[in-house]
C-alpha cells in the first residue's frame, strides 16, 4: 500500500468510528444513516478534489471501501429470500383466507402499474420541456462499447412478452429461485411461499396437530430471520458512507455537464414523482410529510446501493414498525415491488430514453400515434423488471425495441448513468412503499396509532424481533 492509500482508508476508518460511536451514544437509526450519507458526499469529493476522479488512488480506495459498501448490500441480498419465505408463510397462517390474499395482490399490482404509467407520462413531459434529443450527440470509446453490449443484449429483450413473464414467475424450481438464479426469482419465492402457506392451512382442521406444530416452526424461524435482519441493518450508516464515497470520489464532472439537461430533467420528473406518492398517501388521508420522515432511512439507502431488491429487508421493517402496515402486505408490496412497475427504472428511464432517440429516426415522439403505444408499452415491460443494477438497461432495451428504435444510442449516457441510477432506484422503492401503504389503507389493515406516532423506532433495534 502507498501512503495516499494508507491515509485515505485511515480518514474512512474514522468516519466509521464516529459512526460507531454514535451508535453506542444512541443517536436515532436515521441521523445515523444521514450523517453516513453527508460524511461520505464529503469525503468522495475531497478524494476526487486532490486525487481526481481517474486516479489510481480513488480506484485502490474504492476498492476498499467495496468491502464495507457491497458487502452490506450483499449481506441484504442474503436475507431477502428467508425473509420472504417466513413472512409471506406466517401472514397467510394467520389470514386463513385466500380472498384476503387475492385483494391484498391485486391492489399491490395494480398500484405499481398505475403509478408507473403516471411515471411514464411525466418522463414524457420532462423530456419536452427541456428539449431533450439524441441528434448530434457524439460517443466515446466508453459509450461505443456500451452500445455494442446493449446491441448483444437485444436479442434477448425481443423474446420477452407479457405471457412468457407471467410464465417466468411460476418456480419450476423453487430451490434455484431462493438463490436468486433469475431476474423472476423474488416473485417465483413469493408465488412458492403462497402455496405453502396455503397448503398449510388446508390441513388446519384435518390434522391440527401437525398445523400447530408447523405453525410454531415458522414462528420461531420468523424471530430467528428478523433477529438476523436487525444484525445486518444495524450496519446501514456504514454501508450508506461507503457507497456515497465512492460514488462522488469516482464521478465525472465533466461527463454530468456535458448531459447536464438529461440530469436535470430525470431527475425534475423522478421528484415530481415522487410527489405524486405524497398526493396519493395524502389521499388515502395519511400526512405527507409524517410519512416522508418516516422512510427517509430507505430511499437514502436505495439511493447509495441503486438495488431495489436489496432494499426489501429495510423496506418491510419500515412499512411495519414505522408505517403500520401488516408484515404479510409489507412483503408483497416489497417484493412485487421489487419486480413489478418501477417507477424509475421501467417508466420514467425508458419514457425519455425512447423521446430523446425517435427523433434520430425522423420520428416526431410528441404525436399520440407515438405516445399512446409507447406508453403501453412501458406498463406491459416494466413486469419482470430486475430490482437490481442494470434493470433499467433492460426496461430501456424491451420498450425501445418494441418502438423499433436504434437502442445502441443509449449507451451515450453511460457516463451519467450511476449518478441518475441513484435517483431511480429511490424512486422504485418509494413506489413500493407507497403501494404497499396505499393496500393496507385500502383493506382498513393500517396500525393508524403507529403511523401517527413521533416515538423513534429504530429500524435496527432489538424491539423490533420481540
Amino acid at each position: 500500500m502507498n501512503f495516499p492509500l494508507i491515509l485515505n482508508l485511515a480518514i474512512a476508518l474514522v468516519v466509521c468510528a464516529l459512526l460507531y460511536k454514535m451508535q453506542t451514544a444512541h443517536a436515532s437509526f436515521t441521523k445515523r444513516v444521514f450523517t453516513g450519507m453527508g460524511l461520505g458526499v464529503l469525503l468522495g469529493a475531497g478524494f476526487q478534489a486532490v486525487y481526481g476522479a481517474t486516479s489510481a488512488v480513488v480506484t485502490q480506495t474504492g476498492a476498499w471501501l467495496d468491502v464495507v459498501g457491497s458487502g452490506y448490500v450483499q449481506l441484504l441480498q442474503m436475507i431477502v429470500m428467508p425473509l420472504i419465505m417466513v413472512s409471506i408463510i406466517q401472514a397467510i397462517l394467520k389470514l386463513r383466507n385466500a380472498s384476503s390474499l387475492g385483494k391484498i395482490s391485486a391492489i399491490t399490482i395494480a398500484t405499481l402499474l398505475l403509478t408507473t404509467v403516471v411515471a411514464a407520462c411525466i418522463g414524457i413531459l420532462m423530456a419536452k420541456l427541456f428539449s431533450l434529443t439524441a441528434v448530434g450527440l457524439t460517443a466515446t470509446a466508453a459509450e461505443v462499447a456500451r452500445g455494442h453490449y446493449m446491441d448483444t443484449k437485444l436479442a434477448t429483450a425481443q423474446q420477452i412478452s407479457l405471457p412468457t413473464t407471467i410464465l417466468s414467475f411460476l418456480p419450476t424450481n423453487p430451490f434455484l429461485d431462493m438463490t436468486g438464479a433469475r431476474k423472476t426469482s423474488t416473485i417465483a419465492v413469493v408465488l412458492f411461499s403462497i402455496f405453502i402457506g396455503i397448503s398449510a392451512t388446508g390441513i388446519a382442521g384435518k390434522k391440527p396437530e401437525v398445523f400447530t406444530s408447523f405453525n410454531h416452526f415458522i414462528h420461531v424461524a420468523h424471530v430467528i430471520v428478523m433477529r438476523m435482519v436487525t444484525l445486518v441493518l444495524r450496519m446501514t450508516p456504514y454501508g450508506v458512507f461507503a457507497l456515497m464515497t465512492q460514488v462522488v470520489a469516482g464521478s465525472s464532472m465533466d461527463s454530468i455537464y456535458k448531459l447536464i439537461d438529461f440530469v436535470l430533467a430525470s431527475y425534475s420528473a423522478l421528484f415530481l414523482m415522487f410527489c405524486v406518492h405524497l398526493l396519493i398517501i395524502a389521499g388515502i388521508g395519511l400526512n405527507p410529510v409524517r410519512y416522508v420522515r418516516k422512510i427517509f432511512p430507505v430511499l437514502a439507502f436505495a439511493f447509495t446501493s441503486r438495488t431495489s431488491a436489496g432494499a426489501i429487508p429495510m423496506s418491510v421493517q419500515t412499512q411495519t414498525s414505522r408505517l403500520g402496515t401488516p408484515e404479510g402486505i409489507a412483503n408483497f408490496a416489497a417484493s412485487f415491488g421489487s419486480t413489478i412497475g418501477q417507477n424509475g427504472c421501467a417508466g420514467i428511464y425508458p419514457a425519455m430514453l425512447a423521446v430523446m432517440i425517435a427523433p434520430t429516426v425522423g420520428i416526431d415522439p410528441f404525436t399520440m400515434q407515438f405516445l399512446l403505444p409507447l406508453v403501453g408499452i412501458i406498463t406491459i415491460g416494466s413486469v419482470g423488471v430486475a430490482g437490481v443494477g442494470g434493470g433499467a438497461t433492460f426496461a430501456a432495451l424491451i420498450v425501445l425495441s418494441a418502438m423499433n428504435l436504434p437502442v445502441a444510442l443509449a449507451g451515450l449516457l453511460i457516463s451519467i448513468e450511476p449518478l441518475i441510477d441513484m435517483g431511480r432506484t429511490a424512486l422504485n422503492v418509494s413506489g413500493s412503499i407507497t403501494a404497499g401503504t396505499v393496500t393496507s389503507r385500502l383493506l382498513g389493515e393500517t396500525d393508524v396509532a403507529v403511523f401517527d406516532s413521533d416515538a423513534v423506532v429504530d429500524l435496527d433495534g432489538d424491539e423490533q424481533v420481540a
